[in-house]
């Protein structure tokens, strides 16, 4: 007998006992399902603890994993039906945050973009026979015989790893039969709007030793329109996918002969790079930060130390051996940053230690999520690590966020989404150490006015944090600054400074990123501002189009005289239509195009287009150079 509240009144609920029965019982009609202590129940699955319910209905954000959880369903009996139920072996079919996937295996069958449209095909047909989706319980032995049966090898492997208390379910919906906890709905059309979008490869289990399986993506609504919104907003990611934009800027290049997740920076990506890393650096000196240069490798010894080895060392790529002693390529900076501070003994009165690198490091990722400049295997971290006394804390970490913030809106970001996360169960540290990290996170949030949410045990082991996402021009949220307390480091490397009162203290140590790398942040960049970067950043600002090879000499001294004010100007001299010139600058995102014809040689003007704007019509040489100018100054709102 379980107790269940609903609606404030408690309810005795027999063993057995499904949501659909309960809720029969108390009157709620039209329910696609519950939650009983936050967790999603369709209307088969028994009540089997005591706790507080509430029906979920399609107007409720929850209905939405029901509906797709059962779309995945549907979508794996459709490749059963198409290409063979013999051939066809299920992997794991979940909910994401738009819609659902399936990982499968077909023998013999490499599912192509261009096979979707029929999957959807039989998927609609499927919806239309609304067959009932039946939930039933099996032990552990009659599930293993039926998936023999069925020979899906990887249900069974699932089975094998499930705890002997657990519950053991299946879904069946016609002649189709699947492993599945749930939730679903009671038919297949009970579903909304769907839409196949793309097929990735995904090892089983996340496992490269394991077999590569294709990974069906659908995104599905309850309406045809929140759906075509949807549909029209991936059209417009897919618009400035970072890759392509990067590719057509001839920003970077990354070559799977060279190395997956490995990035080369192409000569325009080059000076992208130092206009951003020479700001970088200028404004942390501005800030009393000391700019350091670190190797990328060290000895096994180091990360022993550290913790790497220990924690962290699946993430490493393997060790060099040099006379008989092992290297390890760094996968972070930190341990090289202890080693300057402790270079010599420390006083309190050189506290606060600001120590700042753009420091390369390298981590091993799996080749399945590697994703252009997002997820890369060689990095660099725009690093910084302070270290301070208590008594320094709250204003390390005030300025230290003001300082993010600042960077951040330099870029063009104005909105943001802040956490701050607190003590997990597993900590070190002292409790009074805690207690001071994250109140001087919260009074540096609250002090700069903003919102922020609280991500209670959700801190690292070693220390509390806050989190930044930066909300980009089509709505996206993307982490991106952290500052983070480590209690770890300290210890571990025993870090200390000389008090006031001449003896012995351990300091306090704050990580932080701004961009989080710069690998990333560009990414972030190119997709937010659709590849035409702010003027100041763009690596190409201007490009001078003479209309006709009589027009080139001007051209040339235009050039020159821009270039002499570090403006960063190149000259298109082919002999093509001025059209074709125009339309080439356009798609190559260059902020202002400068065309000289006839009337300009004569009155020594030049016509300005602008990229974001049209035509700025004429402006002589002297007005052109003070709006450029303009265009260079740092604006923060």
């Amino acid at each position: 007998m379980f107790k269940v509240v609903f609606n404030g009144v408690e309810y005795n609920v027999k063993e057995g006992t499904t949501v659909g029965q309960f809720f029969e019982r108390v009157g709620v009609r039209d329910a696609l399902g519950a939650k009983l202590n936050g967790k999603i129940l369709d209307l088969q699955t028994p009540i089997r603890e005591n706790g507080h319910i509430a029906p979920i209905y399609q107007k409720d954000p929850e209905s939405l994993e029901i509906m797709r959880h059962s779309l995945s369903h549907i979508m794996a009996q459709a490749l059963k039906e198409i290409y063979g139920k013999k051939v066809v072996h299920l992997g794991v079919g979940p909910t994401t945050e738009e819609g659902f996937y399936y990982d499968v295996e077909v023998e013999g069958v490499r599912i192509k973009e261009e096979d979707l449209p029929k999957i959807e095909e039989k998927m609609k047909d499927i919806i239309k026979r609304n067959l009932p989706i039946v939930r039933r319980e099996l032990e552990r032995e009659e599930a293993i015989k039926l998936f023999e049966s069925l020979n899906e090898h990887y249900k069974l492997d699932i089975i094998r790893r499930i705890d002997a208390q657990d519950i053991i379910s299946i879904y069946e919906q016609g002649d189709f039969v699947d492993l599945c906890r749930g939730p679903h709905v009671p038919h297949t059309g009970m579903v909304g709007a769907f839409k196949l979008t793309h097929i990735a490869g995904a090892y089983w289990q996340g496992d490269p030793s394991k077999p590569m399986l294709q990974r069906i993506y659908g995104i599905a609504y309850w309406s045809q329109e929140e759906l075509e919104e949807r549909l029209r907003f991936y059209e417009e990611v897919k618009r400035r996918d970072h890759r392509k934009l990067g590719a057509e800027l001839e920003l970077f290049l990354i070559d799977e002969d060279i190395g997956g997740g490995l990035v080369i920076w192409l000569p325009k990506g080059g000076i992208y790079r130092k206009i951003l890393e020479d700001f970088w650096k200028e404004e942390h000196l501005k800030r009393g930060y000391q700019l350091i240069y670190t190797p990328h490798v060290g000895k096994a010894h180091l990360w022993q130390t550290s913790g790497h080895l220990e924690y962290y060392r699946q993430n490493m790529y393997p060790p060099m051996e040099m006379e008989k002693e092992e290297y390890f390529v760094k996968p972070m900076n930190c341990p090289f940053h202890v080693a300057v501070y402790k270079s010599k003994l420390r006083s309190y009165k050189e506290l606060p230690l600001k120590l700042a690198e753009l420091g390369t490091v390298y981590r091993y990722e799996l080749s399945g999520v590697l994703h252009g400049l997002m997820r890369v295997r060689g990095f660099t971290q725009d690093d910084a690590h302070i270290i301070c006394t208590p008594e320094q804390v709250d204003d390390v970490i005030h300025e230290t966020l003001d300082f993010a913030i600042w960077m951040l809106k330099v870029f063009g970001f104005e909105d943001f989404k802040v956490y701050i996360s607190t003590r997990p169960p597993e900590a070190i540290g002292s409790q009074e150490q805690w207690e001071k990290a994250e109140s001087s996170l919260k009074k540096a949030v609250e002090s700069l006015k903003l919102s922020y949410e609280i991500d209670e045990g959700g801190g690292a082991f070693y220390g509390p944090k806050i989190d930044i996402k930066i909300k980009d021009a089509i709505g996206r949220f993307w982490q991106c600054s952290t500052i983070q307390f480590d209690f770890n480091l300290p210890e571990r490397f025993d870090m200390e400074y000389v008090g006031p009162d001449n003896r012995r203290h351990r300091p306090y140590m704050i990580h932080r990123a701004i961009f989080g790398s710069i690998e990333r942040f560009t990414g972030i960049l190119l997709e937010h501002y659709a590849g035409l970067l702010p003027f100041w950043l763009a690596p190409v600002q201007a490009r001078i189009i003479p209309i006709s090879s009589k027009h080139v000499t001007y051209a040339k001294e235009l050039l020159e005289f821009l270039r002499s004010h570090k403006f960063r100007v190149e000259i298109d001299e082919r002999n093509e239509r001025l059209s074709a010139k125009v339309r080439d600058a356009e798609l190559s995102k260059i902020p202002y195009l400068l065309i000289v014809g006839d009337r300009e040689v004569e009155n020594r003007l030049v016509s300005v287009r602008s990229k974001a704007e049209g035509d700025l019509g004429q402006k002589s040489w002297e007005e052109l150079l003070e709006f450029f100018t303009s265009l260079t100054e740092i604006k923060v709102c």
